[in-house]
């Protein structure tokens, strides 16, 4: 199963976006669901993830303007970015964590005009 990521799009810097991510309860239910990203000449990198009990972790340079959150009921992930910045320009995917490559949908473009 491929794990959609829906949300994205143009937004001038300082704006935001909320990317959402809907998954088969069974995966959903048991994993730690996470967000990644990859800018264009980067590799993918982990953005944040949460647990089923709602633990998050962020990467650093992030935290205070991104905010991962899950609703358990709708099997849905979330990513709420705000004063996005340039540098968030990316193409942002859900998956779990650990990854399961199984998993990789295509995404979905975020571009941050300055």
């Amino acid at each position: 199963v491929q794990l959609q990521a829906s949300g994205g799009g143009l937004v001038q810097a300082g704006g935001s976006l909320r990317l959402s991510c809907a998954a088969p309860r069974s995966i959903f239910s048991i994993n730690d669901m996470a967000w990644y990203r990859q800018a264009p000449g980067y590799q993918r990198e982990w953005v944040a993830d949460i647990t089923p009990s709602g633990q998050i972790n962020y990467k650093r340079s992030l935290k205070g303007r991104f905010t991962i959150s899950r609703d358990n009921a709708k099997n849905t992930v979330y990513l709420q970015m705000n004063r996005l910045e340039p540098e968030d320009t990316a193409v942002y995917y859900c998956n779990t964590l650990p990854i399961r490559g199984d998993f990789w949908g295509q995404g979905t473009q975020v571009t941050v005009s300055s």
